[in-house]
């Protein structure tokens, strides 16, 4: 399985999980199969809130799960649309939540708990 997490700065498995799936600078790939750990670049970081295009910020990579500390509603539904599940975050680094995800110990993400604006009382989950 290959698991895409938003990160700031890659700091390999002790990188620490970003507060916002669509304006992470880069997406860190691991995969549970062969424990490896890649990176790519987010190629839609300068989305107009609500408009994030979860496969263009992914660059084409096929990921089966998202880990994220946060999410608009938008980019969860396009993820959830192309069969990729997308879970709540429920440690500081990539290595904690992987091994969560793997323990079935982190709950999936909702349309009730995503980011709805970061301004005015936007309700964003992080």
């Amino acid at each position: 399985m290959r698991v895409c997490i938003p990160v700031e700065i890659f700091e390999g498995m002790e990188s620490k999980v970003y507060g916002h799936f669509g304006s992470a600078p880069v997406f860190a790939i691991f995969n549970t199969d062969t424990n490896g750990l890649s990176t790519i670049s987010n190629k839609d970081m300068h989305h107009a809130h609500g408009a994030c295009n979860p496969v263009m910020a992914l660059g084409g990579q096929i990921a089966d799960a998202v880990i994220a500390g946060g999410i608009g509603a938008g980019a969860l539904s396009k993820l959830n649309q192309a069969g990729i599940r997308v879970y709540r975050a429920g440690a500081e680094n990539i290595k904690d939540n992987v091994d969560m995800l793997l323990a079935q110990r982190l709950p999936e993400f909702k349309i009730s708990q995503t980011c709805g604006g970061h301004s005015h009382g936007g309700g964003c989950a992080h």
